[in-house]
């Protein structure tokens, strides 16, 4: 995580996205074109908070090293150094997985 130089604003974060699944339950071997975007992640970086009417910042409820589950078409997908993260909002993350 040390080469990320991503820095997110307000109440964004930074999901590296888990892999696509290879194999169906049945065994079957997906090809790249079949495989659906993965739709949970690792977050890496976590902006400030939200900047609220009050001036002050609210507190996130994601942080660094959560795992998460978000919206399927959430966020933006960016690429660094070969890896795909997702850029997204707090409000996107449907779940953080204990």
């Amino acid at each position: 995580m040390a080469s990320l130089k991503i820095k997110p604003l307000d109440d964004r974060i930074v999901v590296e996205q888990a892999s696509a699944e290879e194999k169906t339950a049945g065994g079957i071997v997906l090809p790249e074109t079949a495989k659906e975007k993965p739709q949970r992640g690792k977050v890496l970086a976590a902006g400030p908070g939200k900047l609220l009417d009050s001036g002050n910042r609210g507190p996130l409820a994601v942080r660094v090293g959560d795992e998460v589950f978000y919206g399927k078409y959430s966020g933006t997908e960016v690429e660094i150094g070969g890896k795909k993260y997702t850029v997204l909002r707090e409000s996107d993350v449907l779940a953080v997985i204990d």
